[in-house]
Order: structure tokens, then C-alpha cells, then sequence
């Protein structure tokens, strides 16, 4: 049965969300805020990462976060505040640090990963996109022995679950990166991931929904939400009042702020992450993380972007100097022969990604209301799980039985 969709933000995880509806046959409309030319969809590193298995909540990382507090150019910083949301989220992030919860969350992101990865592939296959689409695997760099030994561990684990992932030696690393020079003790090579160039995919999937007949309202705020018997009876945005069968809420980091209208909850912290592109010839040609600097290197169509740091402080674009340096410095460690300038520095941009407690994403309905599907909190995954996240919301709203099985997604779930 073919129903009026609104979906509430337009970033990758929204036009995916979009993409599946209207295959559906589902009359879809799109809400945000912006412009629809910024944020996090278009400065991410653009990675399709199965690799990347181990959730951001893991043992040890809420005391590394409480010993970076005090160093401005850390990988990890989270600001401390008095604030109930925040201490909320603190506490249900300290809790979800367990090995317990890893073993847990590892097959779970895989599967969404793996199943998000070929969605890409249809949809370019399908659709002819020309959007840059690389499979040339992932490089993990270690300048130190520690680092080392702990990618070697999550590399085995990696490898349990299916996924192709070998440890290198700098003779092998020199033979597949021949042009540029690395300075590193070892790496892991995951040859199960793919990069793109995120703001290419994005302007083919909006010319795309609009030529399907999806409606764009752009730079409109939801500023209220009417709610009759538990479901949503319409939205006000700062020009209209708009009615619906159905909504999703994939406004990423502002999602909580329109969850609390329903009476939900949803912990959600905002986490800014940084990108400086160079638009001239570095010779790196696979994706990398530098792992100690925790900064992401990618290849993508006519430069490389260099895109790291989690800053949990609340929602800001403000751009902080201190860990933009902190991303060059980290480039020209790890690759002696490339100094970022300074100009470059300057037009560094920044987006907001959510963060939930656990890592997991938030997809799925609430029990506050019944024709709302949540789709948000994705943290640092939202490029690599945005396909796989959209088809879900499609089977919910189209009520089919859903690929996947979305229990631990559930916007309802305890921490």
C-alpha cells in the first residue's frame, strides 16, 4: 500500500531512506534544515568500511577520553558539561565500554557493513551513477609496536567473521603504495573496504529523487511536532504545516532535539570531525588510517582528504584550529614528503556526527509513536551503513519482513 512518507533531514542516511521508499511506491517528501551542500554527508571520509568492527564505546576508551580532556589536539576529546543529556550519555557510554557489548556489536556491524557495501554496488550498477567508486581495501598504519600488535588482534578478529584482512610487511606495503613514502612499523591491509568521493554521490542521489518525483523542501526547520493518540498527526517547519501516513527522523545530530517533542528520550551527543582536502598530487593512491593519530587519508577524485578527530562538545560548527593542525601534523608524520599548508588549513570544514552510547545506530520504531521510524546515530559509520539503513526503514514502513533483524538497533533499547 503506497503511503505519504516525510522524512525529517536530508543527509546520506535520508536520501537512502528516500531511495527505498519511492522504489516502494511511497509518495516521499524531504525536510531539512540546510541547504542540502554541507555537514557530515560531504566532509566524511567516504569510506565503506566492513573493517571497521570494534564500536566507538570499547574498553579503555572512556579512559583514554577522560586523560585527552586536557590535550586540545587529542584524537578523542569530550568536553564536560552540566547537562542532563550529556551525563546521561556518559554514563550509558561508560556502561556499553565492556568487552561484553564488543563481542556483541562485532557481527552485528558487519552484517550491516558488508550488506551496505553491495546496496552501493546496485545502486550504481542500477541507476548508471558515475559517482567515484573505489574498491582498492584499507590500509592500517603503525608507528608504534602497541598499535601494531592491537590491529593484528582486531585483524584476526576481522578475519573470523568472514572479512579479508592480512598483515603486511613494509616490503609488501612499499610494492602496493610504490609512489609515496611511509614512515610506519607495519599495517594491516583490509582489502574488503571501498572509498568514494561522498559530496559525487550525493548530488547524483538528489537529482536522482527528484527526478523520481521526491519533493525537496530545503532550508526549512521543524520547529513542532503535533502528536494525537501516540502518532504523529503533522509537522510545523518555519514555513508550513505538513501531514503525513508516515515519518522518519534522520536528522542525525539534531534528532534529539525533535525526539523530545514525542516524549522520547534518545541519547544522542553530537561528535565534530574535521577534513582538510589537498587538491595537489600526493601519490597516495589506497585509503589509510594513520592508527595512533586516529586521522583517515582518502583518495578521492582530484585530491586527498585527510579527516579525523571526535569532538564531543555539543553542536557547533565552530572550527577549531588546534585539531585541524593536529590532523596536518599527523599527515606529515606518517607521510614524511607531504607538508599541508596553511591555506590549505583555512578552508578545513567540519560536520557533526551522532553518537549513541553503544556505537550502534538507532533504526527502527519507537513504541512512544507509532508512525515514526528512527534512523540516526551512526556515529562515524553513517557513509558505511547509510544503504543498508535506508532499505531498512523501507521494509518498516512497507511493513515486509525486515533483512536484517533489528532488535539491537531498537530506539527503545536500554543501556
Amino acid at each position: 500500500m503506497s503511503k505519504k512518507v516525510i522524512v525529517i533531514g536530508g543527509g546520506i542516511i535520508g536520501l537512502c531512506s528516500a531511495y527505498y521508499l519511492q522504489k516502494e511506491g511511497h509518495q516521499v517528501i524531504i525536510v531539512d534544515q540546510s541547504n542540502l551542500d554541507s555537514g557530515a554527508s560531504y566532509v566524511n571520509a567516504g569510506y565503506l568500511s566492513p573493517s571497521h568492527i570494534i564500536p566507538l564505546s570499547a574498553p579503555g576508551v572512556m579512559r583514554k577520553g577522560f586523560k585527552w580532556m586536557f590535550n586540545p589536539s587529542s584524537p578523542l576529546y569530550i568536553k564536560p558539561r552540566l547537562n542532563i543529556d550529556f551525563l546521561k550519555w556518559v554514563w550509558a557510554f561508560n556502561k556499553s565500554c565492556s568487552q561484553k557489548h564488543v563481542n556483541k556489536a562485532i557481527p552485528v556491524i558487519k552484517d550491516i557493513s558488508v550488506w551496505s557495501q553491495d546496496l552501493y554496488d546496485d545502486i550504481k550498477h542500477n541507476e548508471h551513477f558515475s559517482f567515484h567508486y573505489e574498491k582498492k581495501g584499507l590500509l592500517m598504519l603503525c608507528q608504534t609496536d602497541k598499535m601494531l600488535e592491537e590491529e593484528i588482534k582486531t585483524a584476526h578478529l576481522a578475519k573470523r567473521e568472514g572479512l579479508e584482512a592480512t598483515e603486511i610487511s613494509l616490503s609488501e606495503l612499499k610494492k602496493i603504495e610504490p609512489k609515496v613514502n611511509i614512515d610506519v612499523k607495519g599495517a594491516i591491509y583490509f582489502k574488503c573496504d571501498s572509498h568514494s568521493t561522498p559530496h559525487e554521490f550525493m548530488k547524483e542521489m538528489k537529482a536522482y529523487l527528484k527526478d523520481a518525483g521526491v519533493i525537496f523542501y530545503t532550508n526549512e526547520k521543524v520547529e513542532d511536532i503535533e502528536v494525537t493518540n501516540k502518532a504523529i498527526a503533522s509537522i510545523k517547519t518555519n514555513k508550513q504545516v505538513l501531514k503525513a501516513d508516515e515519518f522518519v527522523l534522520a536528522a542525525g545530530s539534531w534528532s534529539p532535539i525533535l525526539s523530545k517533542k514525542l516524549g522520547l528520550n534518545l541519547l544522542l551527543q553530537a561528535g565534530k570531525g574535521y577534513r582538510i582536502n589537498v587538491e595537489r598530487e600526493t601519490n597516495i593512491s589506497i585509503p589509510a588510517i594513520l592508527c595512533e593519530s586516529k586521522v583517515a587519508v582518502t583518495p578521492m577524485n582530484g585530491f586527498t582528504r585527510f579527516a579525523g578527530t571526535m569532538e564531543i562538545a555539543g553542536i557547533s560548527h565552530e572550527i577549531n584550529k588546534v585539531r585541524v593542525d593536529a590532523i596536518a601534523k599527523a599527515a606529515s608524520k606518517y607521510y614524511p614528503e607531504i607538508k599541508i599548508t596553511d591555506s590549505e588549513k583555512e578552508q578545513a570544514q567540519c560536520g557533526l556526527r551522532p553518537v549513541s552510547p553503544d556505537g550502534l545506530p538507532y533504526i527502527g520504531k519507537s513504541s512512544k509513536c507509532k508512525n515514526l521510524t528512527i534512523a540516526t546515530g551512526h556515529a562515524m559509520m553513517g557513509w558505511s551503513m547509510a544503504t543498508a539503513t535506508g532499505k531498512l526503514v523501507s521494509e518498516v514502513i512497507s511493513e515486509t519482513k525486515t533483512t536484517l533483524n533489528l532488535q539491537t538497533f531498537n530506539p527503545d533499547r536500554k543501556f
